[in-house]
């Protein structure tokens, strides 16, 4: 079965990895990489990765809305929150559990994205009725 598994952000943690506040520090920014890196491999090394990508920062982003029937383009993804996804991974594991259980172990990652939180999400799809 497949699973979305979202981990989020703010424009702030783009800033700072990007090293654009001043504030990012090098052996932090190396940690981050790190864990990923060996987070993402391992998933894809036990079969269960489809597929990963990081998205670009918010402010980078376009809303659209439909006002009047008429679609109006607004930058940045913002509703009424400023979290935003950052990323996501997709797995094919056995089970809910084990899809919550991986996405756990995001919540072991140094810097922010640990305090961010993550959300395990069921693909739709016949294979994946519940």
């Amino acid at each position: 079965m497949k699973y979305l598994i979202l981990a989020y952000g703010n424009q702030q943690d783009y800033d700072r990895l990007g090293g654009k506040d001043g504030t990012a520090v090098p052996a932090e920014l190396a940690a981050v990489e790190e864990f990923l890196v060996g987070f993402t491999g391992a998933l894809a090394e036990s079969g269960e990765l489809v597929e990963t990508q990081g998205l670009t920062a918010p402010l980078l982003a376009r809303r659209l809305d439909l006002r009047d029937g008429v679609p109006v383009v607004t930058d940045g993804p913002f509703g009424e929150t400023e979290e935003v996804i950052a990323g996501y991974w997709m797995v094919d594991c056995a089970s809910f559990d084990r899809a919550t259980d991986i996405a756990a172990g995001l919540l072991t990652a140094p810097g922010r994205l640990s305090e961010a939180g993550v959300v395990v999400r069921p693909v739709m799809g016949a294979e994946n009725e519940l």
